[in-house]
C-alpha cells in the first residue's frame, strides 16, 4: 500500500475516507468477551475484519502478535492467553482436528472467546507459539452456508472470514439475544464488503447496501477505475 493511499484512508476503519463506516459500527454488550490475536502481517490490511468485529463488541480486546518477534528491542514480555477472570471460561475458536462444537458452552460460565486473526497458516502458527493456547479447549462453528467476503480468494472450504466466524459464534454463545448480535454485526460487515467492491469497480451504485457516501458521490475515489456494467 502506498503512503498516498494510507493518507486517503480513515485510520480506524482503514476504509478510503469517503467510504468510511465508522459511524455504522454497533457497540454491542454482551455476556461474552472476545479475544482477538491478530497476526502482525494481517493487522494493517484494509481487508482485515478482526479488528471490526472487535470494534462491534464492548467486551473485546486486540493483541498484536509477532510485534516484539520482528522487533527484539520491543518492549515487555512475549504473547500469552489475555488474563481470564473468576468464573470465565475461556474457549479457542479454531476448527482443529481436537476442536468440539461451540454449543456446548451456551449453559456455563460466561465465555472468554480467543480468536486468532489470519491467514490459516499464520492462525495455526498463532495456536502453536502463542503460551497457553495449546491447552485450551478448541471449539468449531456448525456448518452455516458460504461466506459472504468477496475480497479474498478462500482456498479452504467453507471458510469463513474473521469477523463472520466470530458473529456466528457470538449468534450461538448468546442463546436468546445471539441473532440480534450476529445480525448486527454481519450488517456492518456486508457494508464494508460491498463498498470496497465499488472502490474496485466490482459492485455498481444500486448494488451496495445503504447506497454509496454522498463524499464519494461528490469526490469520486476510484480514480478511473472500470465500473461494473448493469445486468441484463
Amino acid at each position: 500500500m502506498s503512503r498516498r493511499d494510507n493518507r486517503e484512508r480513515c485510520p480506524t476503519c482503514r476504509m478510503h475516507a469517503t467510504l468510511c463506516i465508522c459511524a455504522l459500527v454497533p457497540r454491542l454488550v454482551t455476556r461474552t468477551r472476545l479475544a482477538l490475536l491478530v497476526h502482525h502481517r494481517e493487522a494493517r490490511k484494509p481487508t482485515n475484519t478482526g479488528q471490526l468485529a472487535a470494534r462491534c463488541l464492548a467486551r473485546s480486546s486486540v493483541a498484536i502478535i509477532g510485534e516484539r518477534e520482528r522487533d527484539p528491542a520491543a518492549d515487555g514480555p512475549p504473547a500469552a492467553v489475555p488474563v481470564i477472570g473468576p468464573g470465565e471460561q475461556p474457549v479457542l475458536l479454531f476448527p482443529g482436528d481436537d476442536a468440539v462444537p461451540i454449543a456446548r458452552f451456551v449453559a456455563g460460565p460466561p465465555v472468554v472467546l480467543i480468536v486468532p486473526d489470519g491467514t490459516w497458516r499464520q492462525a495455526s502458527k498463532l495456536r502453536r507459539h502463542v503460551a497457553g493456547l495449546a491447552g485450551l479447549a478448541c471449539v468449531s462453528l456448525p456448518d452455516a452456508g458460504a461466506t459472504e467476503f468477496r475480497l479474498r480468494a478462500e482456498h479452504r472450504v467453507g471458510g469463513l472470514a474473521t469477523l463472520e466466524a466470530i458473529a456466528r459464534a457470538f449468534g450461538i454463545l448468546e442463546a436468546g439475544a445471539g441473532p440480534a448480535v450476529e445480525a448486527a454485526m454481519t450488517a456492518v460487515f456486508r457494508v464494508m464488503v460491498e463498498r470496497t467492491l465499488w472502490l474496485r469497480g466490482a459492485l455498481r451504485d444500486d448494488q451496495v447496501t445503504g447506497g454509496i457516501p454522498p463524499a464519494a458521490i461528490a469526490h469520486d475515489p476510484r480514480g478511473g477505475r472500470a465500473v461494473a456494467k448493469p445486468g441484463p
